[in-house]
């Protein structure tokens, strides 16, 4: 479903020269996988996501996204895709702030110019089933922080993408609402979602069914987790 090839991405350092965050990456993701990418801060763990996504283009290399070369895309191309087959969840939720859940959830419906009824009750769907029902109608100062992460997830659904790439998706939640996030993004992998995490967290790794360890841009370890082997 995902294929990284070669994929090398560098930055300007302060004061001159350049920063290398990725170095000859390759890497493929299967259809259904749960696959956590670790590391040290600086490793270029969230660079990786964010280039899988068709948000940063890479120096060299290529991204593949179902047969589809990302950066072959024009700006308007790389838009759609991301728009219509990938679901992003952020660790800061990037809700708007003046926007009611329900609104929140529908926006990537509305985008990407479906009828306004069909996107509300695809949203409210998905708002129920993540217990936010009762919560349509706040606007997420409203809402506590696992509420509005788990908002942010029912928004990365709404376009039923084929996969969802989530950073640091529990970062800012207490230990509860942690775990119900990792349950959830579970639940939705054992139903076939393809769910691709950055995160420091290595309990939240481990729930993974791969784990993917970089170290300066470089891949140095992608075993199976201590979930997968249990099984």
């Amino acid at each position: 479903m995902i294929e990284i090839h070669e994929v090398s991405r560098t930055f300007a350092a302060p004061g001159g020269g350049e920063v290398k965050a990725l170095d000859g990456v390759s890497l493929r993701i299967g259809q259904g996988e749960l696959v956590a990418i670790v590391g040290a801060s600086g490793s270029g763990k969230s660079t990786l996501l964010f280039t899988m996504g068709g948000l940063s283009a890479p120096t060299g290399g290529r991204v593949v996204l179902d047969g589809q070369a990302v950066y072959d895309l024009d700006q308007g191309g790389r838009a759609a895709l991301r728009r219509d087959a990938i679901g992003f969840v952020f660790q800061t939720f990037n809700l708007v702030p003046y926007l009611t859940t329900l609104e929140n959830v529908m926006l990537p419906a509305i985008l990407a110019k479906r009828g306004r009824r069909e996107a509300e009750a695809g949203a409210m769907r998905l708002l129920e089933r993540l217990g936010l029902g009762d919560r349509r109608h706040h606007r997420p100062a409203q809402l506590s922080v696992g509420e509005r992460q788990r908002a942010g997830i029912a928004r990365s659904l709404v376009n039923d993408p084929g996969v969802i790439l989530a950073d640091e998706p529990t970062g800012n939640l207490d230990p509860e609402s942690a775990g119900h996030v990792v349950a959830l993004l579970r639940q939705l992998n054992e139903e076939g979602q393809t769910i691709v995490l950055v995160t420091h967290d290595a309990d939240l790794a481990e729930q993974a069914s791969r784990v993917v360890r970089l170290r300066a841009g470089r891949i140095i370890e992608d075993r199976p987790s201590m979930r997968k082997l249990a099984s």
